[in-house]
């Protein structure tokens, strides 16, 4: 099938920066596009950003101008740059695959992925 590996979260104070990144694996075709969820404790998932395969990207308006995605096709990896992150910003992320086909078994599937998530903590 597919995995999608995540890294570079922590802990880092207010106002600083992480670059989280997300590498998808395995017998894939396509992917249409991937993209960055967060859920803080209580609340429901939400969409960070995204990319898709063409280079749009769509972003939560709290994170416009502080957070930047990008992504290598080439490589089936995403990048999400968070700088000036604030307390609010403190969740686990989750990457996603959108629509991503795939072989196995000799035969072509879509469906979406998810990563494992990695926590992002903001604090003094």
């Amino acid at each position: 099938q597919v995995q999608l590996v995540e890294s570079g979260g922590g802990l880092v104070q207010p106002g600083g920066s992480l670059r989280l990144s997300c590498a998808a694996s395995g017998s894939i075709v396509s992917i249409n596009a991937m993209g960055w969820y967060r859920q803080a404790p209580g609340k429901q998932r939400e969409l960070v950003a995204s990319i898709t395969s063409g280079g749009t990207t769509n972003y939560l308006d709290s994170v416009k101008g502080r957070f930047t995605i990008s992504g290598d096709n080439a490589k089936n990896t995403v990048y999400l740059q968070m700088n000036s992150l604030k307390p609010e910003d403190t969740a686990v992320y989750y990457c996603n695959a959108d629509r991503t086909s795939y072989k196995r078994y000799g035969l072509s599937f879509t469906r979406n992925f998810w990563g494992q998530g990695t926590q992002v903590t903001v604090s003094s």
